[in-house]
């Protein structure tokens, strides 16, 4: 990721990603979903979620609620 961008949310599984996506971007704030699963064995890696850290402490507010 670039430098001005900083993780709001990790998580295991697509769905709930695309849930913080979805209620970030509904607030107005751009995110970006980054997915580092494995393609072959599903259980390594993650899915997370990023912000440009000017809207980092907002997202992370508007995910506690999620």
């Amino acid at each position: 990721m670039e430098k001005d961008w900083k993780q709001v949310f990790l998580t295991g599984e697509f769905y709930k990603a695309e849930m913080a996506h979805d209620l970030l971007e509904n607030n107005g704030i751009h995110s970006v979903i980054l997915n580092q699963k494995d393609t072959v064995y599903k259980i390594f890696g993650d899915i997370a979620v990023f912000v440009n850290k000017t809207n980092e402490e907002q997202a992370i507010e508007i995910l506690n609620e999620l």
